[in-house]
């Protein structure tokens, strides 16, 4: 989702977004101010406008016409030059473009029109206003006409999956979709002409599939309702040839044996005419213009004929290309011997026959560079980091190389920040970022973020160009993760009863599991006799600790997301009984972690956890004796694979054993991991550190801490692995959590 600021930090912004779209990532949607046509060359001598050399005709307005060229990797350059002989300004090389509407451009997702779905409004009449962006897929909608620098007609397919006649327009943020009425309920296949008097020509086809006939309709865009309906014998879909003006409206058609041909109607008399044009091989164009059809191929001079009377014109041109203007003028580009090649205007006199004028010189233009922009941006809205390594790639296409671009990524909850500063590409103009989830050497938390790019000329001049979207950083949770950033905390007490939370790192570092941070919690810890990470006890997405007093009473403290907890809770008495108690862990396959205790008699009793903080667990149930002879009971979460979470218990001898969890709170038969065991004081159930889905164990003692990796066996649970968490403080921590 796009944001727009007027500073280039985004703590000015994020309480006052001035722009939010509709449109998917990867579109520009507004373009600032700043990104004003450059300053207009001295005016030509003779005052005309220059037609680049070698460009085709790609439509025309009001001010100025539209042109493209060949890239050399074959996409269409288009650069719009207004008729005053100003600067063009290039409008880089879109998939498909249309106009109308004035001078308004319609930039396009794909080649054809008819199958735009994410287009861009540019007013070229002001081509500094900010372009408008409209998202017609969201409305499961395709593109037919362009009504104004705001609004489009645009095929609307229903729930009930049929084609209706839609005015789409986009008001600031908001994007409305209005039903055009009048037309038949089984219409399809719509294609428009240009606005006329603010009424629109459309075609479309009616009637079962292999017998389907045409049909063409004007339509009052304000009243959003059909003011007159014309038969025609075929769609004409894909031909497009519509033409509109107060006298007349025409379409194209082709009859085999006929060739092409032209079908006139008098809006006031009614009287239908064809005008034949000749074989469909000889590339015929055609333009309304009032009362006359301008006609003709490039073997042949431009005529006009009177729709009227018939009288047929020369009009002294060789054609190469033609487009209706939105004035309802006509524009050729050829050339005349009287004046050379360009492009020729033809309107409708003040007597009513067609006179022409020279508009534009064939030419070499003053060679200007383009203005700083920033035309595409690829930034998603939602970045998964756990789908891809903990990375997300993110692109800025510029219209200049020469420049340079800097990126800021700004957690919005905490203001947290990452810079970066992207210089030109090898080749292109796309710079790209791909950002490892990290901010000052710590997995950045995740939520919302606000993303900026400021882009610069290595020379200094001009004005930057901005642009600045809104992106979602999410992960898997983690349920012993303190501090919503998706990767495992670690939590220590001292000796002297203060509480340290590790940040590790959400992905080993060159093989090994480092720890990136180390924050002081609080201190007086040391009243307790047990401290537990337990996961998440009420439905946030945060881990929980419980831990037991001195007197049995029993407290949990429940995460804020932030590394810290809240003020403690009691919740339990009578605790005191339990030697060992652990918890995390989903015992019985209900989604909720649960807790066990063993007793003195070498009881181990099942917790269920209730999903209510207040009262996080429900009665005990008994689940087994003989429990005396482990000296230490961890649950680590399903890391064979089994029906449900799993415990793993070293006996007094060293030895450590699995319990594969059975999915109803007990367990299956044990199985026997390896000795050696002993040398640890600590074995805590840390979550998933390295993102395969299956939690880790860490194993802490005076002789050095590691990792080992769970492999999703049952005979052979752990993969052993090294870890700098601890390094030289083996003796210095009473309990791991």
């Amino acid at each position: 989702m796009q944001l727009r600021s007027t500073g280039t930090r985004l703590a000015l912004a994020v309480t006052a977004v001035l722009a939010v779209t509709a449109v998917g990532a990867g579109t520009l949607a507004t373009a600032p101010a700043a990104f004003a046509a450059p300053a207009a060359p001295a005016e030509r001598a003779d005052g005309l406008a220059v037609f680049p050399e070698g460009s085709q005709l790609g439509g025309a307005g009001t001010t100025g016409f539209l042109s493209y060229s060949f890239a050399s990797d074959s996409s269409r350059e288009l650069r719009w030059t207004p008729y005053d002989g100003g600067a063009a300004v290039p409008l880089g090389a879109p998939e498909g473009w249309a106009t109308g509407a004035g001078d308004v451009v319609v930039l396009g997702d794909t080649s054809w029109s008819a199958d735009f779905r994410s287009i861009t409004l540019r007013n070229m009449a002001a081509p500094g206003a900010p372009a408008v962006a409209l998202d017609l897929g969201a409305l499961h909608a395709t593109y037919v006409a362009v009504l104004s620098p705001t609004s489009v007609l645009a095929q609307v397919t229903n729930a009930v999956g049929q084609a209706e006649l839609h005015v789409v327009t986009k008001d600031g943020a908001s994007t409305t979709s209005r039903k055009v009425t009048g037309l038949p309920a089984d219409a399809t296949d719509y294609f428009g002409s240009a606005v006329d008097d603010g009424s629109v020509l459309v075609g479309y086809e009616t009637g079962l599939e292999g017998n389907r006939t045409g049909g063409r309709a004007v339509v009052d865009v304000a009243a959003g309702k059909v003011t007159a309906t014309y038969a025609s014998p075929e769609s004409g879909f894909g031909y497009g040839g519509l033409g509109l003006s107060a006298s007349h409206v025409t379409w194209f058609g082709y009859e085999s044996g006929v060739g092409d041909y032209v079908t006139s109607v008098d809006r006031v008399t009614g009287t239908e005419k064809k005008t034949v044009l000749g074989s469909h091989l000889d590339e015929w164009y055609q333009t309304l213009v009032g009362g006359w059809l301008v006609y003709g191929n490039p073997e042949k001079s431009a005529k006009a004929v009177s729709l009227t009377s018939g009288e047929i014109v020369d009009l002294g041109v060789t054609v190469s290309g033609a487009v209706s203007s939105s004035d309802g003028s006509a524009v050729l580009q050829g050339t005349r011997a009287a004046d050379g090649s360009g492009l020729f205007r033809v309107v409708a006199g003040a007597d009513g026959a067609p006179t022409v004028t020279r508009t534009a010189e064939t030419g070499t233009p003053p060679v200007v560079a383009p203005p700083l922009e920033i035309r595409e941006v690829d930034v998603p809205e939602r970045a998964e980091l756990d789908k891809n390594d903990g990375k997300v790639v993110l692109g800025w296409t510029l219209s200049r190389a020469d420049a340079y671009l800097d990126v800021t990524l700004t957690h919005i909850a905490t203001g947290k920040e990452f810079t970066k500063r992207l210089t030109a590409p090898a080749s292109g103009t796309e710079f790209r970022l791909t950002w490892d989830g990290v901010i000052g050497g710590v997995d950045a938390p995740n939520g919302k973020y606000g993303v900026e790019a400021e882009a610069t000329l290595v020379d200094g001049t001009g004005e930057p160009a901005y642009q600045g979207w809104f992106m979602n950083v999410v992960r898997t949770a983690n349920p012993h993760d303190y501090n919503d950033n998706g990767s495992t905390d670690v939590l220590a007490r001292d000796a002297s009863g203060v509480l340290w939370r590790d940040d590790l790192r959400d992905r080993p570092v060159d093989g090994t599991f480092t720890s990136a941070q180390r924050t002081r919690i609080g201190s007086g810890w040391n009243t307790y006799r047990q401290i537990e990470s337990v996961g998440d006890l009420g439905g946030a997405t945060t881990g929980d600790l419980i831990a037991v007093d001195g007197a049995g009473l029993q407290w949990s403290y429940l995460g804020k997301g932030d590394g810290t907890f809240a003020a403690r809770r009691q919740v339990g008495t009578g605790w005191q009984i339990y030697n060992k108690i652990t918890g995390g862990s989903d015992l019985d396959g209900d989604g909720r972690a649960d807790l066990v205790g063993t007793d003195s008699a070498g009881v181990l009793w099942f917790y269920k956890g209730t999903g209510d903080y207040a009262k996080p667990y429900a009665a005990r149930v008994r689940v087994g004796g003989g429990w005396q002879v482990y000296n230490q009971i961890t649950a680590v979460g399903n890391i064979a694979g089994t029906a449900a979470g799993d415990l793993v218990a070293r006996d007094t001898t060293g030895v450590l054993w699995l319990h594969p969890g059975n999915g109803r709170g007990g367990f299956d038969a044990r199985v026997r991991i390896g000795g050696g065991w002993g040398v640890f004081s600590q074995l805590v159930g840390a979550g998933d550190l390295d993102n395969d889905g299956r939690p880790e164990l860490i194993a802490y003692g005076a002789g050095g801490t590691s990792v080992y990796r769970s492999t999703g066996s049952v005979t052979a649970p752990f993969v052993r692995r090294t870890t700098s968490l601890y390094a030289g403080e083996g003796a210095k921590f009473t309990s791991v959590l």
